[in-house]
């Protein structure tokens, strides 16, 4: 795959990256979750990118950000390296850009480097904020459909990948109004519990088995462990609980019986783990607007009160559970991201020291 040009390699010393991205072969890292990013800035005219797609479901897309202008290529469904243009006939200057996940994991996919005009200079972009946050979400937090922008509040439309975009996720969303980092730990369809919500049928896995990995998802290859010392935020929001209903919404029908009170039991011990893992970091436990039975978050409120940890909070958003049939579209995530922002706002600056 030979064109004329600078290559520019993933490990070179220019690029910053941001989001759970496996670096493990410098020269190959691969993009798993939302919101994940590289970016860097670069003299010419135009500028091409070499990757290989890991494909599941879905139409996959990659996002990118150019001199502050967003667009999206979509990827084959092979697993073979293609040569894609992101832009050319650009002003002969310097830009900056930002090549992102838009996706979870109907896919992951490879970099392999960058292709700029001949001659041209590439330069690291400004420094990330050192403020951090980290969320453990479903597909509203992953940015699902969020550009199918024509169904606010209303139904999903047919689709298959094309409206997705995490850049219009109220997780990322909240990050840039703090001007924090984000890693984004979402999952369209996921539960907490195995066996339970719509992510990875037949088994459907839930997020207590894939928190703490790299790569979760096993139709993508084996599961690999992330090292939590390699990023520490915050801020933590956890967004799960409303795909719990699924087959059965026992939290609705039934809170006081066995199914309710062991989810109880299960979340709590999480969110302990959690804690064990940043012991320091202001967690705040929520679900979002997508329309669920209001017994979910009476659950969470009951485990955040037996906490007793004043830095383990409970967070409702004014339309909590009954905004939406459909997913979030971008000023429903608007919304949702103000409400959030405000909220973390009011607790000072201290959160973000250490």
């Amino acid at each position: 795959m030979e064109m004329p040009g600078e290559v520019i390699l993933p490990n070179a010393k220019e690029m910053q990256y941001c989001g759970r991205i496996d670096l493990t072969n410098e020269l190959e890292p691969v993009f798993v979750y939302a919101c994940s990013f590289v970016t860097f800035t670069f003299t010419g005219t135009t500028i091409r990118v070499i990757i290989s797609n890991m494909h599941c479901y879905y139409d996959n897309y990659i996002g990118y950000i150019i001199d502050g202008k967003q667009g999206k290529v979509k990827l084959s469904q092979g697993q073979d390296k293609e040569c894609l243009l992101l832009k050319d006939n650009l002003e002969d200057k310097e830009h900056e850009i930002i090549l992102f996940k838009r996706m979870d994991a109907c896919h992951y996919f490879t970099l392999f480097g960058f292709i700029i005009d001949e001659g041209a200079v590439v330069n690291s972009a400004p420094s990330f904020p050192t403020r951090r946050i980290e969320v453990y979400g479903d597909s509203v937090s992953a940015g699902e459909l969020s550009e199918a922008i024509d169904y606010i509040g209303k139904p999903d439309p047919k689709h298959n990948g094309e409206y997705s975009n995490s850049w219009y996720s109220y997780a990322w969303m909240t990050a840039r109004k703090l001007e924090a980092q984000i890693h984004d730990i979402a999952q369209g369809g996921i539960s907490l519990l195995d066996g339970t919500g719509w992510f990875g049928a037949p088994h459907y896995y839930g997020m207590e088995h894939t928190w703490d990995k790299l790569r979760y998802y096993s139709e993508l290859g084996p599961k690999t462990p992330w090292d939590f010392t390699k990023y520490v935020p915050h801020v933590v929001v956890v967004a799960i609980g409303q795909n719990d209903n699924n087959p059965v919404d026992y939290m609705k029908e039934n809170y006081q019986g066995e199914k309710a009170s062991q989810w109880r039991i299960r979340y709590a011990e999480w969110i302990k783990n959690i804690r064990k893992t940043y012991p320091n970091a202001l967690i705040i436990l929520s679900t979002t607007i997508l329309n669920h039975h209001s017994n979910w978050d009476r659950a969470i409120d009951e485990v955040c009160e037996g906490l007793g940890d004043e830095k383990i909070v409970h967070f409702l958003y004014k339309k909590n559970g009954q905004g939406t049939p459909g997913h979030i579209r971008i000023l429903e995530a608007e919304e949702m991201a103000d409400e959030l922002s405000e909220f973390i706002q009011s607790f000072g600056d201290e959160i973000w020291n250490g």
